[in-house]
């Protein structure tokens, strides 16, 4: 078998280091924004922010603004910028010097091209904490310790212990050589389970709910009624057969809705509480902002999206410093090369947020300008069919880059505010052959479900005949999917008394 050479082209894609860390930059969203730019600053001393008096003395060349005749540049600024761009390195190269080592050259301030996505967190007590701090109340011995800390460790995150309590005693034998039995282990979650929140450690939603009850009972509450009912009719409550229930323990009207009260009142997930009021601690950082302004829509980018950064004055005549020296030896190539990586990293930053601002900007107002009607009222039935293709072809932007932008951006409104994918939807082609969006359907479901006689309410038949009363030509299923989709239930389990 001879060898043999050839040549070959091929065409391939490939995302220069610019490209990569304008993507990573568009998916940061503005809370994170700040933070980004610190860490490059930390990285890259070339960069610095740029202060109310050196913004007055000094302008950073906008890529995006139009160009200005080439008389009106000023020629000692333009070169001034360009300096280290003319700087030849061979002058600081001496006869007989070996090679620059590899990693003198390598730019550090890249990295792989692995996605690195940092998320913010807060520094709060986790609900594994809460209970791990209730266990000083048991006065348990270094070996009972150990098996309610593999207990609780056991309890997921709504609060219910779902593993046998067999595979627990195997756990504490073969992990952490314990020795116990099923009944010490069942002792302890009896115990753990009067812990808070209330039904905490329950085996299932009947056991948790019935935890909550015989605390309020405990507490002096009359619930022995609504007892009796998760005890012997919880099937018929899950399935909300009401009338079986009433039957059973003969009450009447006004008693059992006196009993269903106190059974819904109670928490069917304990260990979500801690995240439910971390939740409500959190807030939204708007991306843009828009305005009403006598029926004229004005878009404005978060003052956080726009930071003035430049390159830094010291690393600028340092460069100058070394372009006059006379003496050019080998430790000044190295720190010429040092300088010029650092203000290329610089530039290139600054070039990738002015880039995401002008993204952000042309994305968000082809969206504006697309469902326009919305923004004026706030009405979501005037929401128009738009998909990422539609604002891809209005911007001239890929479809991936529009949807990076939705996906992690919001928009604050005098009506509220809204992911930007909230915007786009499919169409749906009504009796008249007009194209709605599938979000106004929606809107107009929920309406007909809120409205419903609850003692009776509407089923999926007749919410189809309903729509399609209206002119919206659908099908049944479509309609159990998009309620499906607004988390709402069938008509069997809406049912009140």
């Amino acid at each position: 078998m001879s060898l043999s050479q050839g040549l070959q082209q091929k065409l391939l894609q490939k995302l220069s280091p610019q490209q990569i860390q304008l993507m990573k930059l568009l998916q940061v969203p503005t809370a994170n924004l700040e933070e980004r730019i610190k860490e490059e600053m930390e990285e890259n001393p070339a960069l610095e922010v740029t202060d109310e008096e050196a913004a007055e003395s000094y302008d950073e060349k906008d890529e995006f603004a139009d160009a200005a005749p080439e008389e009106e540049f000023d020629t000692e600024e333009r070169d001034k910028d360009d300096l280290y761009e003319n700087i030849d390195i061979s002058d600081y190269v001496s006869e007989g010097d070996d090679d620059i080592a590899d990693y003198k050259m390598r730019d550090e301030n890249y990295g792989d091209q692995e996605e690195k996505t940092t998320m913010p967190y807060k520094v709060e007590t986790s609900f594994y904490e809460v209970l791990e701090g209730q266990l000083g109340m048991l006065n348990l011995d270094e070996r009972e310790s150990k098996i309610a800390e593999q207990v609780i460790g056991s309890i997921d995150e709504d609060g219910y212990l779902r593993r046998e309590t067999t595979a627990i005693v195997d756990d504490l034998a073969f992990r952490q050589n314990v020795d116990t039995t099923v009944a010490e282990v069942e002792e302890l979650i009896r115990r753990i389970q009067f812990f808070e929140p209330a039904g905490v450690c329950a085996r299932n939603l009947q056991e948790c709910l019935l935890l909550q009850l015989m605390r309020q009972k405990a507490d002096g509450k009359d619930v022995d009624v609504a007892i009796q009912a998760l005890t012997k009719y919880f099937d018929e409550f899950t399935k909300k057969h009401y009338e079986k229930i009433q039957r059973g323990l003969n009450l009447s009207d006004d008693e059992l809705r006196e009993v269903m009260i106190q059974i819904t009142r109670l928490n069917p997930k304990p260990g979500g509480i801690v995240g439910e009021i971390n939740k409500a601690e959190s807030y939204v950082v708007p991306d843009f902002f828009i305005y009403n302004n006598a029926s004229k829509l004005e878009l404005t980018l978060n003052s956080k999206n726009a930071p003035e950064l430049r390159i830094s004055e010291g690393y600028r005549d340092m460069l100058k410093d070394y372009d006059r020296g006379t003496k050019k030896d080998r430790r000044q190539k190295e720190a010429v090369l040092f300088i010029k990586q650092k203000i290329d990293s610089a530039k290139w930053f600054i070039d990738a947020i002015k880039q995401r601002q002008h993204t952000l900007l042309s994305t968000m107002t082809a969206i504006m300008n697309h469902q326009y009607e919305f923004f004026l009222t706030g009405d979501e039935t005037n929401l128009r069919p738009m998909i990422l293709k539609d604002i891809a072809e209005k911007t001239g932007l890929d479809i991936s880059t529009v949807s990076r932008v939705a996906n992690s951006k919001f928009v604050q409104t005098e009506f509220g505010s809204y992911r930007l994918k909230f915007f786009f939807s499919e169409s749906l082609t009504t009796d008249s052959g007009e194209e709605v969006s599938t979000r106004e359907v929606k809107k107009i479901l929920s309406d007909l479900i809120e409205a419903e006689h609850k003692k009776k309410p509407l089923s999926d038949e007749r919410l189809t005949e309903l729509l399609q009363e209206k002119g919206y030509n659908i099908a049944r299923r479509t309609v159990a999917k998009y309620r499906e989709q607004l988390n709402i239930p069938v008509a069997r389990l809406r049912k009140e008394l």
